[in-house]
């Protein structure tokens, strides 16, 4: 089965909540004190008080009145995600995997979500949120070379059968009632300047009425608007459309407004996208921004959904529900495999009791040389 984003952003968030962790250091470059190392690289105190923050940050966005609950059962974890995302890196590494053209990607999509004109722009913007722009740079791919590990060497082997998903959808018929909805993604070909950042956050279709502009202008974006209609006539990707064409704030996400019951919209366009069927599109419609095209991504009837429709969503849920023990399970095996010492005091929460404990021997007189044992291999270190 083939992983999408949503699979690897839980699957990431399984493991190491926040893409931040640790920075990884070369032995030879100590300026911290150690309290683990993996392979090649240190764990150091700051790594370590770093993460915790982040987490403790991480938890109370998310749960705003309960963070300290989570907090008490998380804790106790953090060093075992650090390694758990070093151990990624180190396999990545193995794989040749670099996720830079994908960080680059990434980067510009940013940009764009933006509406920042150059990679430049997106820098200043950085710094001027007292953020790094390299560790920011950084931390985007770190989070992609673990994802594309995850994919390869987990999530490919996850296999979910059509008796799964009938027996996950009879058991949570509750879980799946819904009110009438509808996904709804926009092309705006806009007549007026482009709306401030801080409402194009809303994402919220534009209510129609009759248009103040230029009527040459007004005539030229009706005249876009059709062609472009007459494209998705013919085949074109509503998306691609978008990402293109569309000056709307949701250009960058193909044009994703999100979903909308009854009673959320505007009386005409609540009457436009409820008549429709999920895949079908709007004709032309004028709006107080300019004109615009509606494509129904997903029109979902009141109560339980056919299990036809919610197919992939329980495909997914039932994914998530694999994923974790089975990354748990791979990263185990990646202990078993690799050069892992932890300082006195501190727990790696995902040990395995079959994993080597390197051990130090005398190096010639000259120091000391840390090896693990079950192994040829011979990685020098400074001690504890």
């Amino acid at each position: 089965m083939s992983m999408n984003i949503t699979y690897l952003k839980r699957a990431l968030l399984a493991i190491a909540g926040c893409l931040l962790c640790a920075t990884a250091l070369r032995a030879d470059n100590i300026v911290d004190e150690i309290i683990a190392r993996v392979g090649d690289f240190i764990i150091t105190r700051a790594d370590f008080e770093k993460g915790k923050s982040t987490q403790v940050d991480e938890l109370k966005e998310r749960f705003p009145s309960n963070w300290q609950g989570k907090w008490a059962d998380k804790q106790k974890d953090v060093l075992r995600e650090l390694i758990d995302q070093q151990l990624l890196l180190d396999k990545g590494k193995e794989e040749g995997i670099t996720g830079e053209v994908e960080t680059t990607k990434r980067l510009d999509e940013i940009r764009k979500s933006m509406n920042l004109p150059s990679m430049e722009e997106l820098q200043k913007a950085a710094e001027q949120q007292g953020v790094q722009y390299e560790d920011f740079k950084e931390r985007i791919r770190i989070g992609i070379v673990t994802q594309q590990v995850i994919s390869r060497e987990v999530g490919s082997k996850i296999h979910i059968t059509s008796e799964e998903v009938q027996s996950w959808y009879q058991q949570h018929q509750q879980d799946l009632t819904s009110p009438e909805h509808v996904k709804l993604s926009e092309i705006l070909i806009a007549t007026q300047p482009s709306r401030p950042a801080a409402e194009k956050g809303k994402e919220q279709p534009p209510i129609p009425m009759a248009l103040s502009d230029d009527p040459v202008i007004a005539a030229q974006a009706e005249k876009h608007a059709q062609e472009i209609l007459e494209q998705l006539r013919k085949g074109a990707k509503f998306e691609d459309l978008a990402k293109k064409e569309s000056n709307g704030p949701t250009a960058a996400q193909g044009g994703d407004l999100g979903s909308f019951q009854r009673g959320e919209l505007a009386k005409e366009l609540e009457q436009k996208t409820f008549a429709l069927k999920s895949g079908e599109y709007t004709d032309v419609i004028r709006t107080k921004q300019g004109y615009i095209i509606f494509k129904v991504v997903e029109h979902q009837n009141a109560g339980v959904p056919p299990v036809k429709e919610v197919d992939e969503k329980i495909r997914e849920l039932i994914y998530s529900q694999k994923l974790e023990p089975s990354l748990r399970a791979y990263l185990t095996k990646l202990r078993e495999e690799s050069f892992i010492d932890i300082r006195a005091g501190y727990t790696d929460t995902g040990a395995s009791a079959h994993q080597s404990k390197p051990i130090i021997v005398a190096a010639n007189g000259s120091g000391d040389e840390i090896r693990a044992a079950k192994t040829k291999k011979k990685k020098k270190f400074l001690v504890f």
